[in-house]
């Protein structure tokens, strides 16, 4: 006998034989989570840890809970995706906020992650931190060719550098730049061989973009404008929204979160009820990796990306050749493919299906060597 590592559940034990009924209940009762709860009233835990023991599960919290020694308390609740369905139902009835709890603990029950999708990068501009992926006229047309032909199904084009100390240009310059490769992309119809995305948070750039074929807005802002917001429903387009604490000019000055978890979980949840107010549905999630994060930032961001899974929404992880990887192992621009490869492999595992990247046939070849490897 040995210990099996399974990433599917349901195809593991599909493959065994089980029954249809008996895959979803046994997938339930395989999937542990670990998850932490804050400022949790002494009352509730004490009710939420003697209901966690009573099936099977468990509540660890400080010592001098029972004798309510404090009035809140953080405590963290290790439980099945079963056990979690048992628990949201029973602790709608109990009192010191249980019900708001139960109501949060089914939403750490994340659905099948979905295939993982290449974006390609192509910058029109020649301000941006690599110099391999700036392209202008026909040769971004050719380079967005190639990416395709490499693995990428989606391309995301943007004019304008959004790299540390960065300084915005105006929208009718970025429009200069991206305007001919626009053109190519609407003339010779090549959205449709994959989704196309803009890197912009210039309305009518956007717009424009939109019009030529474009499907996807990756706002780096995060919908802080209403214009963009009200486009993207308009449209029917699809939006990333990212993290970014200020603003490329000055985002790496000294960023500081009490809770960087916590705090861009708020952020997401805001952005997300701003985009549904304006019709927008298709949503995409980037945590931001280096923008306004330091290098503990960016790890505990990656450690527990999955929390993110929470909200249902495809995670986007973007973390090419960037300096976080210097930061670790001291790098050039160039030299840093095999530490992206590190943090990109690892944030599939951790609930990203939307990678981008400069280098689409590295990471092509790399996430189907993983999937051979997780789904045998």
């Amino acid at each position: 006998m040995y210990k099996l590592s399974i990433n599917d559940f349901n195809t593991a034990y599909e493959a065994l034989g089980c029954d249809k009924s008996g895959v979803k209940i046994l997938s339930n009762k395989s999937q542990i989570n670990t998850i932490l709860l804050k400022n949790l009233h002494v009352g509730a835990a004490n009710i939420l840890k003697q209901d966690a023991l009573s099936i099977g599960a468990d509540l660890a919290v400080p010592m001098g809970v029972i004798v309510a020694k404090e009035k809140y308390v953080n405590a963290i609740l290790i439980a099945t995706n079963k056990q979690l369905e048992i628990l949201s139902r029973k602790e709608l009835a109990q009192p010191f906020g249980l019900k708001n709890i139960a109501k949060e603990l089914k939403k750490f029950i994340f659905p099948a992650q979905k295939p993982t999708k290449i974006m390609g990068i192509v910058n029109a501009n020649e301000d941006s931190f690599f110099k391999n992926s700036r392209f202008n006229g026909k040769e971004a047309f050719l380079r967005m060719e190639q990416l395709i032909e490499e693995g990428a199904s989606m391309i995301d084009l943007g004019a304008v550098s959004s790299r540390p100390g960065s300084i915005a240009v105006p929208a009718q310059e970025e429009l200069t730049r991206i305007k001919p490769i626009l053109d190519l992309i609407k003339e010779k119809k090549l959205y449709e061989k994959a989704e196309f995305s803009l890197d912009s948070y210039e309305p009518s750039v956007i717009q424009y973009a939109l019009d030529c074929g474009f499907s996807i807005i990756n706002d780096i802002t995060g919908l802080q404008n209403d214009k963009v917001a009200k486009l993207a429903g308009e449209y029917k387009a699809k939006v990333v929204i990212m993290h970014m604490q200020n603003d490329p000019s000055t985002m790496q000055k000294e960023p500081f979160y009490e809770d960087v978890i916590e705090e861009i979980h708020n952020f997401f949840k805001e952005r997300i009820d701003k985009a549904h107010s304006f019709g927008v549905e298709d949503i995409i999630l980037d945590v931001g990796i280096g923008f306004g994060k330091t290098l503990e930032h960016n790890l505990l961001l990656l450690k527990h990306h999955e929390h993110f899974r929470y909200f249902a929404y495809e995670l986007l992880i973007g973390a090419s050749r960037k300096s976080m990887i210097n930061a670790i192992v001291p790098s050039t621009i160039e030299e840093r493919l095999p530490g992206t490869l590190a943090i990109h492999l690892q944030s599939i595992k951790k609930g990203a299906s939307i990678v981008r990247c400069h280098d689409v046939k590295e990471h092509f070849q790399a996430i189907k060597v993983q999937e051979a490897i997780l789904n045998s």
